[in-house]
């Protein structure tokens, strides 16, 4: 059974910096995508960015390019999104999501219907 643990979420003031981790467990790493999407209150989910288990390839949204990096341990099956420059914006709740590659390994514009999910991690920029 896929396990995804997110945690590294908090408060922080705009400007500031997280690193939030997804420890994945109980699935072949290296033939998933992972994600990284956020809900904030009164808003639809989005994606944010993913990341091929199997090469690392990645993708963004375009709000969060430049400031996001996705990358990807792949000894410890763990996905991180490094944040930056953070904005009040940027407030939500946190979700890592894991669904299996499709033949060519392609990650962009969030294309899986990701059905492996994480219990969530709060993120709160503070102006």
């Amino acid at each position: 059974e896929a396990h995804l643990a997110e945690s590294g979420g908090g408060l922080v003031q705009a400007g500031g910096s997280l690193r939030l981790s997804c420890v994945a467990s109980g699935f072949p790493f290296h033939e998933y995508a992972i994600a990284w999407f956020r809900q904030a209150d009164g808003k639809e989910r989005e994606g944010v960015a993913s990341i091929s288990g199997s090469d690392g390839r990645t993708y963004y949204t375009d709000s969060v390019k430049d400031r996001f990096t996705i990358s990807a341990d792949f000894d410890k099956n763990t996905v991180y999104l490094e944040m930056n420059s953070l904005k009040p914006g940027d407030t939500a709740v946190y979700y890592c999501a894991a669904q299996i590659l499709d033949y060519f390994g392609n990650v962009s514009k969030f294309r899986y219907e990701y059905e492996n999910w994480g219990q969530g991690t709060q993120v709160t920029i503070s102006s």
